[in-house]
């Protein structure tokens, strides 16, 4: 499947493992999550432009903090966090406690020194979905190849933080395919 990754979708998967093992991201596996922040970074690509012409790229920084926001919590969607609280169960109360006693990120799941760990950095389940997800929606737009675009639509199709984020902020896999594709279907942007 990496023979018809493009340079750019390269460059997003290498920068996902750069947030693993960088400061950044934390954690032993690369997730969706990494996989949206490197998407971020990106210029020049049909990811970056359609991100553009959406106006997430002035508002990265407020991605970024949802992002943030979430890992706290443990990786729960805000939808998540509604459902608990309709059950009388108040995360940001339960995050707040966990943090006092245990440091701010203990729920994270990124501190150093639990269990054994090879060191080496692998994908888990969640970005193994969305690449084989992006593989899909390449061939059902038709394309020969799979890009950054792909990787950001199949971000947006799976249930999970980064579709939540981007939801948030005006991106949906409709309004990218709009930009992207167009009302033809074929490719535009880039």
């Amino acid at each position: 499947m990496f023979e018809r990754f493009t340079r750019d979708a390269r460059d997003v998967v290498k920068g996902a493992y750069a947030f693993v093992e960088g400061s950044g991201g934390g954690g032993q596996c690369v997730e969706p999550e990494h996989l949206l922040l490197a998407l971020l970074d990106r210029e020049g690509s049909r990811g970056s432009f359609a991100l553009a012409a959406l106006g997430l790229d002035q508002r990265r920084e407020s991605v970024r903090e949802a992002l943030r926001e979430a890992r706290r919590r443990a990786g729960l969607t805000q939808a998540e966090t509604d459902a608990l609280a309709g059950l009388g169960i108040d995360v940001e109360e339960i995050v707040a406690r966990v943090e006092e006693a245990h440091g701010v990120g203990a729920l994270a799941g990124d501190r150093k020194g639990k269990g054994r760990w090879s060191g080496r950095v692998s994908f888990g389940r969640g970005a193994k979905e969305v690449l084989e997800r992006s593989l899909r929606v390449a061939l059902a737009q038709r394309d020969r190849h799979i890009g950054d675009e792909h990787l950001l639509l199949a971000l947006t199709l799976r249930p999970g933080v980064p579709a939540e984020v981007l939801a948030d902020h005006g991106v949906t896999y409709e309004s990218l395919v709009r930009v992207l594709y167009g009302s033809g279907g074929e490719a535009k942007a880039g």
